[in-house]
């Protein structure tokens, strides 16, 4: 099939070289003049993990190609997946301008040339309930031929977001007629050989959906942060009660670590935009509201403790902490939302210096603090003559370090667990001070 993927966002870049891989002739439509030329030049313009050597074969094979023309991104297809984005606004509800913009322009241009065809509008985002009709209507306002919208929502987690295409759990289509459902059907099944789920509902339940798997999602975590400082203050191990909870198979294992809580572009918006939701109809979703406080808190639950440290060793002005990792997560680049953000301004404020290492996301890093925090080449490099060091994302080169060489290069060995990787007994026995997140 011929298919326009509108904006080349995270979404968009991974669903257009996804469906590029299976056969099918992509065009992705962006305004960004400038990402537009990077991608055109074989410049995948986000970090994810085994997107490039896909993107780059399918550029190879004309299968996959740019533009900022509206024109040319008409003629090519009759399938318009809606990749934009739907910002927070001030209320915390999502913003669906771009959408609504892009779909005003897709239908004008159309209107000048009708055709016989049904046009498909996909709504990929992260739309909250209603888009799919404000859509339709947004498109009925200037076209007059056939088409239909399907709210089709993108379950994708960065670091994974290839694996998650390629590999689906499952797939979600809300189409109001067979028709539509059966055309995008057929795009998802060949991700589907394996007997992941293709579920057809209606567009509401479908926009719906996203936004309450999101939000159970954020609701494990901050769950058991609740229950990591409920074991802080009683003198519990979280570790201990963690495997107790998690070998039921009513529970599971998955989302029930804890750490600095969540960040990204999905958790906070989403668990925001279904309270906004929620208010909008005259409910109050107190789950998931106290789920969001939580994490707000859980951001910065190590920093007291790290304070009174460099208090005890001669500051907190003036000392030094190292900091391994600065994206929300690993595998990712991205530091929306990423607790790391929060840590420093509390420890700038404090006057502490600070000496980041992140693999991935220091540049990103640098465009919000610029010169006002180091940044090592390395995780060591960071760590020399720190007095303290504060684990912020567990990215793999971090869980096994050199411990004799890091305590050498260390002014304090102190180290700050924010993603309880590592093991309290042990590194006290190595001669650290740990302090973890609900650990003894």
């Amino acid at each position: 099939m011929q298919i326009t993927v509108v904006g080349t966002g995270y979404v968009g870049l991974v669903a257009g070289t996804c469906f590029s891989e299976t056969g099918h002739d992509v065009v992705g439509l962006d305004i960004d003049k400038e990402k537009v030329a990077r991608l055109e030049q074989g410049q995948v313009t986000i970090y994810e993990p085994g997107l490039e050597d896909l993107f780059k074969r399918n550029i190879r094979e004309g299968r996959l190609k740019f533009t900022t023309d509206y024109a040319a991104a008409l003629s090519h297809a009759r399938i318009f997946f809606l990749c934009l984005p739907t910002p927070p606004q001030e209320d915390g509800s999502a913003d669906i301008k771009y959408v609504l913009a892009a779909v005003t322009e897709i239908a004008k241009r159309l209107a000048a040339a009708p055709r016989s065809e049904e046009v498909l509008f996909v709504c990929k985002s992260t739309v909250p309930v209603g888009t799919n009709a404000k859509v339709r209507e947004a498109v009925s306002a200037q076209y007059r031929g056939p088409f239909d919208v399907v709210s089709n929502p993108e379950f994708l987690k960065e670091g994974a977001a290839v694996q998650d295409f390629l590999a689906p759990d499952r797939v979600v289509i809300g189409a109001r007629t067979q028709s539509a459902f059966e055309t995008i059907k057929e795009l998802y099944e060949p991700f589907c050989r394996t007997g992941a789920p293709i579920i057809q509902m209606d567009p509401t339940s479908a926009e719906l959906t996203k936004y309450a798997a999101n939000c159970f999602l954020a609701t494990k975590i901050s769950f058991i942060n609740e229950v990591a400082r409920i074991c802080e203050a009683t003198g519990a191990d979280i570790e201990m009660v963690r495997r107790g909870i998690t070998t039921d198979a009513r529970i599971g294992k998955a989302f029930l670590f804890p750490g600095l809580g969540y960040g990204g572009s999905c958790f906070p918006k989403d668990t925001r935009a279904l309270i906004a939701s929620a208010k909008q109809v005259g409910l109050k979703a107190s789950i998931v509201d106290a789920a969001e406080r939580v994490n707000d808190e859980q951001k910065t639950i190590l920093v007291p403790g790290l304070l009174k440290h460099l208090t005890a060793v001669g500051g907190p002005k003036g000392t030094r902490v190292a900091m391994w990792g600065l994206a929300f997560k690993p595998r990712t680049d991205d530091i929306r939302e990423a607790p790391a953000l929060v840590i420093i301004e509390k420890l700038l404020a404090a006057g502490v210096k600070v000496c980041a290492f992140d693999p991935e996301a220091a540049a990103n890093v640098r465009k919000i603090f610029g010169d006002k925090i180091e940044y090592a080449k390395n995780p060591y490099e960071a760590a020399t003559g720190a007095d303290a060091l504060f684990l912020v994302t567990e990215w793999n080169e971090f869980r096994s370090p050199d411990w004799p060489k890091l305590k050498k290069l260390l002014k304090h060995p102190a180290l700050f667990d924010g993603r309880n990787i590592y093991d309290p007994e042990d590194l006290r026995k190595l001669g650290f001070t740990y302090t973890g997140i609900g650990r003894k």
